[in-house]
């Protein structure tokens, strides 16, 4: 189904990680945070990249459907090794077993990405694997990590841009896609829209030429970056 035109770039996501990939992509957007509730995981029986993408694709369209014309970004992270899935810890107890139960181990990181188009209907989901070898742990470090905070939030307990160094070993595959959204898979996905990155095609766009950039719109904020300033 062909997307329907010039409507702003919505990302359906609260994630500030995610908010400054789009951002350092060079991307006018706006940030409308979906409004259902994370539903638990499917169960064993669905595949973990299929639970992924039905994820991102329910926050897609809970955004899409406040709006009458937009394309809507939605994805969902989790961490599938072993057999088991893991997403966003609940509470400190949960993190502590995630994390007890990655470390030392090869994980796969699973992102499902949807485009929805609010206007049409017109859809596309897929998603990208990164895998990741975290490193062996002691426990005294994941406790120290632990009272920190910055497992909340975060598929797996942990942000690679927080702590790579000192709990990955190595990856194979996209970054970005560990962070919370695979740009280089969207990017593709965008130029199929008819949305290419800022500057690479069809000269050059405000959202790279302007200087200095402004701050990446704030979650509760649904306005259009890069839309200000006379713009």
């Amino acid at each position: 189904m062909e997307p329907s035109r010039d409507p702003p770039l919505i990302l359906a996501s609260g994630s500030p990680r995610r908010r400054q990939l789009l951002w350092e992509a060079g991307y006018d957007f706006l940030v409308i945070p979906p409004s259902i509730r994370e539903p638990e995981r499917m169960g064993p029986d669905v595949p973990a990249h299929h639970q992924a993408e039905a994820l991102s694709y329910f926050k897609a369209r809970s955004v899409a459907q406040q709006r009458q014309a937009g394309v809507v970004i939605g994805a969902d992270t989790i961490v599938a090794c072993e057999g088991r899935v893991w997403g966003k810890p609940v509470d400190i107890d949960e993190a502590r077993t995630i994390l007890t139960a990655l470390v030392g181990r090869e994980q796969q990181v699973i992102t499902g990405v949807t485009l929805l188009d609010a206007a049409t209907g017109g859809r596309e989901i897929t998603h990208d694997t990164t895998t990741v070898f975290m490193r062996q742990l002691p426990e005294a470090t994941i406790e120290a990590y632990l009272a920190t905070g910055a497992w909340e939030g975060k598929a797996g307990a942990y942000g690679i841009q927080d702590r790579g160094d000192a709990f990955i070993e190595r990856i194979a595959g996209s970054f970005t896609n560990v962070v919370g959204l695979p740009m280089e898979l969207l990017a593709g996905l965008l130029t199929e829209w008819g949305r290419p990155p800022p500057g690479r095609v069809g000269g050059p766009t405000a959202a790279t030429d302007r200087e200095p950039r402004p701050k990446p719109p704030k979650p509760d904020q649904a306005r259009e970056y890069g839309r200000q300033g006379g713009e």
